[in-house]
């Protein structure tokens, strides 16, 4: 925790905030500190414990993700409370356990929008990488009537599996693009030089071009 707290970057700490993070340490010096310390399950249960963001940070990063049982999944995510604790903890915790699945469809039920934006953010892993058994006609339904008002971390999470699905799965891209151009949701979001907008029409557009390009070449 000392060592932590010396990292402390009051710039950074200016940045995060703006985005709901709680914390000032530089996001690479962190991910040094957690090589030099390599895996250890039971520092990184301590560190969680702290309920500091920068110690719980560092704790995905030096945890083993099949260590942890479905209901301490569960418990650490409804106390992941900022977006930046929220997303490692999905990433790289969550989506490598053998409980994802179960998780995934008890959390997209919840009735706390962030909780279900990670069950959203766990079926659009699936939808990319494991869509065998998913009813895709059945996700686009739910994001064509759920989406537009949905909380903004809810609906970012449910406009990526939108995305995800246009992108991956051919026989329903032009559905998909057509609720995106709807919905209009994001539509406006500042994006980048360089970057790719995350309107998912937009989104889903380049991605399949780039795809095709690299089939091409």
């Amino acid at each position: 925790m000392a060592e932590l707290a010396a990292l402390e970057d009051p710039k950074a700490r200016e940045v995060n905030e703006r985005h709901g993070d709680d914390h000032g340490v530089n996001l690479t010096k962190l991910r040094a500190l957690a090589k030099r310390l390599k895996t250890q399950q039971e520092l990184a249960r301590g560190l969680w414990e702290t309920e500091d963001t920068a110690a719980r940070l560092l704790a995905i990063l030096i945890c083993r993700p099949k260590a942890f049982g479905r209901d301490e999944l569960d418990g650490m995510l409804r106390q992941a409370r900022t977006p930046k604790v929220h997303d490692w903890l999905v990433n790289y915790v969550v989506k490598k356990s053998p409980h994802a699945e179960d998780l995934s469809l008890a959390w997209s039920a919840d009735p706390d929008p962030v909780v279900a934006s990670a069950g959203w953010a766990l079926t659009t892993e699936r939808v990319a990488k494991k869509p065998e058994g998913l009813d895709l006609a059945g996700l686009l339904g739910v994001i064509e009537a759920e989406m537009k008002d949905a909380p903004d971390r809810l609906q970012w999470a449910m406009n990526h599996c939108l995305a995800q699905i246009g992108i991956e799965h051919a026989a329903h891209r032009a559905r998909a693009i057509d609720i995106g151009e709807r919905l209009e949701v994001l539509k406006d979001y500042p994006t980048s030089p360089g970057c790719t907008s995350p309107f998912a029409p937009t989104w889903i557009t380049e991605l399949v071009r780039r795809k095709h390009e690299k089939t091409v070449v």
